[in-house]
């Protein structure tokens, strides 16, 4: 469902070169690390913006590596040298302010490691971390496998979810994107290249999977594979009733490990925003204007089904139990049926809708929450009705769907609610211009402020704290750990220093 913005614009920076090393900002290289310092206008342009396009971080330096070596290299040097600079690991730069920046150290460009490998039997793939897991799609597609757990939009980078979690649609069924890795290499502070596991190595395995690039830099994850679906039948039905939209969505989720539906989430629809009903037949599409006009606001569900043999029973009773069983508005119920492929990267097709209308490269100050299931209800009525719907207008989608927290690992970095079995998943992604996003960050504030005043235990995805004691609060009975892993695996404080947690 969600749309994810890149600005890319032009910064002049100054450019220094001596006989004997290349010399950008304070950064010096040895010749003898043979390492191209690229320093040019265009890569630390591309390098001082990231995809919420409110913070501009400019680097000394922009480096390309052609192997994990490299890395190394540069981190050794960089943890052991005279002159201390900071380095950060740069997929696609889909961070919303700044994490991925490194104000006058160096950019790793990611991407320039890439690649797929499936294994003979076909139940994992070794992924360089650079890798866009569109491209994972495709190359284990072409054998009939893929992964399991996908984000929104797939075109990001592999080693970049892993550092946060990875979530999406499959994740009350199969975890965030974490959970489905067996195996990863990475290369510490230290510029230690160490192979890691659940049996090797653990303490890093587990710190840098959702540990925001503070401990090292994963170069390849092996990524478990199932069968590859060829098709996905896509429902949405919309509701009136909070309360009912949220009983189905439970209800579908605590199915998980049945043969109930593979994807699920939830959007909103409200009067103050644009409502886009172009999934529905064009018959209902002013009906459904009416309705949020109505009611103020119309919550949508979306679910889907995979499958390969559209004779199955098993479609059948997908389709009778969501028809017959669920809450949602008599008629309004829409279903395509669409390429698995197609169904995964659907929100590619947004974006190039929004580009055409020059309404991508925008900034985005997006505010992701995750909330206890017992807590959802004061969180619609505190912040979707009492804040939300009482602003002028909104630009943007909100999302609201539940997750199983039994599908998450708590020896993982990332961080999810954990008073409860069920926590929600929360997107207000909410578009801007330069001079509103002072307003909307404020707005973002008070959802945060209202949230603790209320008792509502929230915790935040790609949050961007700016005080050490809301990273100890945000980390709880972790931080102890995540602190020690950090002295252990980068001691120097080189990596990610973006996310300003030490």
């Amino acid at each position: 469902m969600a749309n994810l913005p890149l600005m890319i614009t032009l910064t002049t920076v100054l450019i220094y070169l001596l006989p004997s090393c290349i010399k950008s900002s304070e950064i010096i290289l040895p010749k003898s690390l043979n390492l191209t310092l690229l320093t040019d206008p265009s890569a630390i342009s591309v390098a001082s913006h990231d995809f919420g396009n409110i913070t501009t971080v400019i680097p000394g330096g922009v480096i390309c590596p052609s192997s994990p070596a490299e890395i190394s290299r540069l981190l050794s040097y960089a943890s052991n040298g005279e002159r201390k600079f900071q380095v950060a690991a740069r997929g696609q730069g889909h961070s919303l302010m700044g994490q991925a920046g490194v104000p006058d150290g160096v950019i790793i460009n990611m991407t320039c490691l890439a690649g797929v490998v499936v294994s003979d039997d076909m139940k994992y793939a070794d992924v360089a971390g650079g890798t866009l897991w569109v491209d994972v799609l495709k190359k284990t597609a072409e054998k009939g496998v893929s992964p399991v757990s996908w984000t929104d939009y797939l075109h990001v980078s592999v080693g970049g979810t892993l550092s946060n979690a990875g979530i999406g649609g499959e994740v009350f069924r199969n975890g965030p994107q974490i959970s489905n890795v067996l195996e990863l290499d990475v290369i510490t502070g230290k510029g230690e290249m160490l192979a890691c596991s659940p049996q090797l190595n653990s303490e890093l395995f587990y710190g840098v999977l959702g540990g925001l690039g503070q401990f090292g830099i994963i170069t390849r994850a092996r990524i478990v594979l199932n069968h590859a679906p060829k098709r996905a039948k896509w429902f949405r039905m919309l509701y009136s009733d909070f309360t009912a939209f949220t009983k189905d969505q439970e209800r579908l989720i605590s199915m998980a490990n049945d043969t109930g539906v593979d994807y699920l989430e939830g959007q909103l629809f409200m009067s103050n925003g644009v409502v886009d009903t172009s999934f529905f037949p064009q018959s209902d599409q002013s009906k459904i204007a009416d309705l949020v006009k109505s009611h103020g606001i119309i919550y949508v569900l979306e679910v889907a089904k995979f499958y390969d043999d559209p004779t199955l029973p098993i479609i059948g009773q997908v389709v009778d139990m969501l028809t017959k069983t669920l809450s949602y508005l008599p008629g309004f119920i829409s279903v395509h049926d669409v390429a698995y492929f197609d169904f995964l990267n659907r929100v590619k097709a947004e974006e190039n809708k929004l580009r055409s209308l020059g309404l991508w490269e925008v900034p985005h100050p997006w505010l992701n929450l995750y909330v206890p299931k017992s807590q959802i209800l004061d969180f619609h009525n505190g912040v979707v009705k009492d804040i939300l719907l009482k602003q002028n207008s909104t630009s943007g989608l909100t999302l609201l769907y539940p997750s199983n927290r039994n599908k998450w690992d708590n020896r993982m970095s990332a961080m999810v609610t954990d008073e409860e079995d069920v926590v929600y998943i929360i997107g207000i992604l909410q578009s801007a211009t330069p001079q509103n996003v002072p307003e909307v960050e404020s707005l973002n504030d008070s959802i945060i402020r209202v949230c603790k005043d209320s008792g509502i235990k929230i915790k935040q995805y790609l949050m961007h704290y700016t005080r050490k004691e809301d990273w100890v609060e945000h980390f709880g009975t972790k931080w102890r750990d995540f602190s020690k892993r950090k002295d252990l695996f980068d001691p120097k404080k080189l990596l990610s220093p973006g996310q300003d947690i030490f």
